[in-house]
């Protein structure tokens, strides 16, 4: 592809487990390039980035962070993602609006699969993607078994495009395997050229002969010289890692030590020759770039000084200070560098930069400052899986809780609120608990609104398993003047499980009126509401059989209430019994952990249903089950204790199932209902 001015930028992601020394990494980055005269520290809570005091305090990457440099002639816009799989919903968003990503590794063949659902979904958008394995200088494994451990979950050939040389056991330096030349590292300089150790050529040649073979798949030409046993030369291998990383048809894999700036300086060489360009990215995406300007939001922050700030990726065209996007004028543009915001007048095709409230823009939207043609493809909201009951610490605070949710979900797209119907609670959904408790602690210092916390009630229902005919309900009422009167029977019946309720009457001769027939039905309903075990009654059939009225005292309130009256005696000689919701789960793990997962739903009172490989995703299970949504509440935690936390599950409420006589009697006790 012709060279213009956009190929002098790339857009780097920054992805990897927690602990893998992603920000580190960038700390690295920034000082090498000479962002930075100092290099900060996770541990010390003073790093460019995860300046919140969520992320200071937990020592973590809670939320995005955006710093640019420059290196080689090139432009870079590097964003830090977070490592939970908790907060996987924010890397997702990242990475549909980048060039390439890192995926930096921890040095540990058994902390591999930890990356597995990251790589499928930088192979499902097919988002070009190269591997960097971290703190080599305190590997739990040999270099070998991380790249074959690697191997077993990536759906792209993973290649070695560096070999670590070691002397007794220390990281002290790595073999280029394009150029063949051979460097020892120094901690805060450039890494020296030395001669090719003797002892590593029959390793080296091994490893560069997987990566010139992975490379000889996509390119015919590349082919015939290896089987003419001719030497490449370096310039057609960078090529190839070019077009077929940027394709993402291979994943290059580069080590070093973040901490120590090992290895730092070839990444970025790396990235100079192979990264794909902005307008090679808008290529492979099919983004047509027309006159008016196209961007797209990766991110939505609320700042506390400047309010709403929306990472946007220009794709197409040029923002300038003071355009309007999708009909909101832009109140600044700006470049970030951590927390530090420059002041911009524009900015080209290609970078990602920071527009000052655009209040009707959300995460994902497509953007455009004329009329919006395209929409641009935006990653899949993750469905929440565990869920906090919050109420405020001040009663008074109540009416601002809609308001400040309503900015925290914009922040974060896969939080998500409700007050529940039956249960009259205010239930926050996420990913886990300590996603609940960044949203918890968020609401307290950014809204002042401190919030008290406990697992949901589960909204079960009752019913009854036997019929009762002519169920007398009588009201009668005198206080002067006209009185109260209403007089009924009822035949109340079971109806079959996921029927609801019914509602009929049999009168004949007029001996309860027309009008009031209604007032019956509202009355029966009302109790329905809560019944004799204190929760809402399904699955009841309710037929008005017969009554009475008097002229002047009946009205509609006497015959409600005399329906109250006769719901009340009736149902509780009906064997009420207890209805829990069951859900429908599909639970994802690898393979070697399927029956854990067995085990987990029948130890939860889990009915499995079967287990099946996954599709599209080598050595990987659902298993399918029924499980009681009482069980579910922590289940989440359990399933990622089992699986190193790569394991996931999907749920839909699915039907009401009776709950076990011993359970109902713990549940009636806890709740303070009386059977």
């Amino acid at each position: 592809m012709a060279q213009n001015v956009l190929s002098g930028r790339r857009n780097v992601a920054l992805v990897g487990t927690y602990s893998s020394g992603k920000t580190t990494l960038l700390e690295s980055i920034m000082s090498v390039t000479g962002v930075t005269t100092r290099k900060g520290s996770v541990d010390e809570g003073n790093t460019l980035g995860d300046s919140c005091p969520e992320a200071r305090t937990r020592h973590m990457t809670v939320e995005l962070n955006a710093a640019s440099t420059q290196y080689g002639g090139i432009c870079f816009t590097f964003v830090d993602c977070p490592g939970s799989v908790e907060l996987q919903q924010e890397t997702n968003h990242a990475l549909m609006g980048v060039d390439a990503a890192i995926v930096v590794c921890e040095a540990d063949p058994n902390k591999v699969l930890t990356l597995s659902p990251l790589l499928q979904f930088l192979d499902t958008w097919e988002i070009p993607h190269l591997i960097w394995i971290n703190k080599l200088d305190r590997a739990n494994g040999t270099f070998a078994e991380v790249l074959a451990a690697l191997r077993q979950i990536s759906s792209r050939p993973v290649i070695p495009q560096q070999y670590p040389i070691r002397q007794n056991h220390d990281l002290v330096g790595f073999i280029d395997l394009v150029t063949e030349q051979a460097f020892h590292y120094h901690p805060g300089a450039p890494a020296d050229p030395v001669p090719l150790p003797a002892a590593l050529q029959a390793e080296e040649q091994t490893a560069r002969a997987e990566m010139l073979e992975a490379l000889a798949d996509y390119d015919d030409h590349l082919l015939e010289k290896l089987l003419e046993d001719i030497a490449p030369p370096e310039e057609e291998i960078v090529h190839d890692l070019r077009m077929e990383l940027g394709a993402d048809l291979i994943v290059p894999v580069f080590i070093g030590v973040a901490l120590n700036d090992y290895g730092v300086r070839p990444l970025l060489d790396a990235l100079v020759k192979e990264a794909p360009a902005p307008e090679v990215t808008c290529e492979k995406r099919g983004i047509t770039c027309e006159t008016d300007t196209l961007a797209q939001v990766l991110k939505t922050y609320y700042t506390p000084q400047g309010g709403k700030l929306s990472l946007v990726r220009v794709w197409c065209g040029e923002l300038k200070d003071g355009d309007s996007l999708n009909s909101d004028r832009m109140g600044g543009l700006y470049d970030l560098t951590g927390t530090q915001q420059t002041s911009l007048t524009r900015a080209e095709a290609g970078r990602i930069v920071a527009v000052a409230r655009l209040e009707g823009a959300q995460t994902g939207d497509t953007l455009t400052t004329g009329t919006l043609k395209t929409l641009l493809p935006k990653a899949p909201v993750i469905e929440p899986v565990y869920a906090l009951a919050i109420t405020s610490v001040k009663r008074s605070d109540e009416v601002k809780l809609s308001a400040a949710l309503t900015k925290l979900l914009e922040e974060d797209p896969s939080l998500f609120w409700e007050q529940h119907g039956d249960t009259h609670e205010v239930i926050l959904w996420g990913q886990g608990d300590v996603h609940l408790n960044l949203a918890i602690d968020r609401l307290s210092r950014k809204y002042n609104l401190p919030m008290t916390t406990h697992l949901p009630q589960v909204p079960y229902k009752e019913t009854i398993r036997q019929a009762k005919e002519a169920v007398h309900g009588r009201y009668k009422h005198q206080s002067g003047g006209h009185g109260q009167f209403g007089d009924i029977y009822l035949s109340i019946q079971p109806l079959p499980r996921g029927d609801g309720f019914a509602f009929s009457d049999t009168i004949v001769g007029g001996v309860v009126p027309k009008q009031y027939i209604p007032s019956v039905e509202t009355g029966v309903r009302e109790y329905l509401d809560h019944g004799p075990l204190g929760f809402p009654v399904v699955d009841v059939a309710v037929t008005l059989t017969n009554g009475s009225y008097h002229n002047v005292d009946s009205s509609d309130n006497a015959f409600k209430q005399a329906a109250r009256i006769a719901m009340q005696e009736g149902l509780a000689a009906c064997t009420p019994t207890l209805l829990e919701p069951i859900d429908l789960v599909e639970i994802s793990v690898p393979s070697n952990y399927t029956s854990n997962v067995l085990k987990l739903i029948t130890g939860r009172r889990g009915q499995i249903l079967g287990y099946e490989a996954k599709s599209d995703w080598p050595g990987w299970d659902v298993v399918t089950g029924h499980l009681p949504q009482a069980e579910m509440q922590t289940m989440i935690l359990e399933l990622r204790s089992l699986t190193m936390g790569v394991g996931f599950f999907k749920w839909t409420y699915d039907h009401l199932d009776p709950v076990p006589e011993k359970l109902t009697e713990r549940i009636l006790a806890s709740t303070g209902s009386d059977r």
